[in-house]
């Protein structure tokens, strides 16, 4: 049976593959290699299965290229995609940057303007003082002459009486009565003068009295013109302060009672008007201008206090953020990376003292300032160190250069804030700034 199927698979074979022979010739002998249909078959069926693989492993070396050149495409993509956000983004905080420097020096203005407005308020306020006075004595003033015009009609009564006397007298004797009739023309005379010039002194002081009453009530509109702009500046200038630090996470009135604790004599509370030297109550000017000023007391506490908090961002050159707060391969990312150049200038983001100038294990070169408020901040992978242990520093202070120290993978700044020794994310702060300063 075997032999059977051996011969018919011979023979299928010879018919695909017939024997043959391949002569080889030398110069002195010629030898022949016969290649039977078994070995043809299998010599045929090995290069075959070669040429399969060839084609095969070329198709997907093809495919593999093509997916690769996609892949690349599709990378390059995401990367300029990438890019032009980080673009955008950077000039959108270079335009914040450029808001933030106008709005402060709108806010140094309102400053000037108010202080301005304050001094003229307390000008009118003492010259509206000085024309209730004058007021008070013009009417004593015309009280008095209109005691004296009384006065002066009963004597000119007093004299008419006299005369119509002297008269009858006169009849009975020439002499005598001719010298009282004289006397009490006299009198009569200067008496009527007397009342004269009082009246006219009665009407000028009348006169007067209108005038400055004028000048009165002119002052007081312009006082509440004042009014009303101080209050109006005051509402514009606070109300963004109160949201600043609300949106930071810090209660205005524990911040307030703090600054003012603290107060060392520069730029700090202000003291209240008191214009009364009579023991009298305040006027409604006077409680509406100690509003005022609680206001400015206000704005000044808080001006202090964003000094002594991280409201600013640590570059002032053009960068990009390249890693946020939060957890990052199961571990937490404490702070905000930003990338620029090596060597960019890092400055503080607030006043404070610097706790720690040197080298932490994964930070690098690092940096630590320590806060009012229990807040910290934190500099790292620094290129060059500029501060010391110790030393103050205040907001806008350059303190080193970037780098790439440390656990870093690039240049880049890694910027912590810390209340209470617990990492929070620094974009609270500077986002909440963003339209204050």
């Amino acid at each position: 049976m075997r032999t059977r199927l051996a011969i018919r698979l011979h023979a299928l074979l010879e018919g695909f593959f017939p024997e043959r022979r391949l002569f080889l010739r030398s110069e002195t002998d010629t030898r022949f290699i016969r290649l039977r249909p078994g070995t043809q078959a299998v010599a045929a069926t090995g290069a075959g299965l070669v040429v399969a693989w060839t084609i095969v492993a070329t198709a997907i070396l093809l495919m593999d290229s093509i997916g690769s050149g996609n892949y690349r495409e599709q990378a390059e993509r995401e990367q300029t995609t990438y890019q032009q956000r980080l673009n955008a983004l950077s000039d959108e905080r270079d335009a914040r940057a450029h808001e933030a420097a106008q709005a402060q020096e709108r806010f140094n203005a309102a400053l000037q303007q108010i202080s301005a407005m304050q001094t003229e308020l307390l000008e009118s306020e003492t010259k509206r003082r000085e024309l209730e006075t004058g007021i008070d004595v013009i009417q004593a003033t015309l009280r008095k002459t209109m005691k004296e015009r009384e006065a002066a009609s009963e004597r000119v009564a007093s004299l008419q009486e006299r005369i119509e006397g002297g008269t009858q007298v006169a009849s009975a004797g020439n002499g005598e009565g001719d010298a009282t009739l004289e006397m009490l023309t006299q009198a009569l005379s200067r008496t009527a003068e007397e009342r004269d010039q009082v009246v006219a002194d009665a009407q000028d002081a009348l006169v007067r009295a209108d005038r400055m009453a004028m000048e009165l009530r002119n002052k007081e509109s312009e006082n509440d013109r004042i009014f009303r702009q101080l209050e109006e500046a005051m509402t514009v200038s606070v109300k963004p302060l109160d949201k600043m630090f609300e949106a930071a996470g810090m209660d205005p009135d524990r911040i307030i009672s703090q600054v003012r604790s603290g107060y060392s004599g520069q730029g700090g509370p202000l003291t209240p008007l008191s214009l009364s030297t009579r023991s009298e109550e305040p006027s409604d000017e006077t409680l509406r201008a100690n509003r005022i000023l609680n206001q400015m007391d206000r704005l000044n506490l808080y001006r202090i206090a964003a000094q002594r908090a991280p409201f600013a961002t640590p570059l002032k050159d053009p960068f990009r953020f390249t890693s946020g707060f939060g957890r990052r391969w199961g571990r937490l990312h404490a702070g905000t990376d930003f990338a620029a150049p090596h060597g960019t200038p890092i400055y503080s983001t607030a006043d404070g003292v610097v706790i720690h100038a040197g080298w932490m294990s994964g930070y690098g070169r690092l940096v630590k300032i320590q806060h009012e408020f229990g807040i910290e901040t934190r500099y790292a992978h620094m290129s060059k160190i500029r501060v010391e242990k110790g030393q103050r520093v205040s907001r806008g202070d350059r303190i080193g250069d970037m780098g790439n120290t440390g656990r870093s993978t690039g240049t880049h700044l890694h910027y912590e804030v810390r209340v209470g020794g617990e990492p929070v994310n620094p974009m609270i702060y500077i986002k909440a700034a963003n339209d204050v300063f």
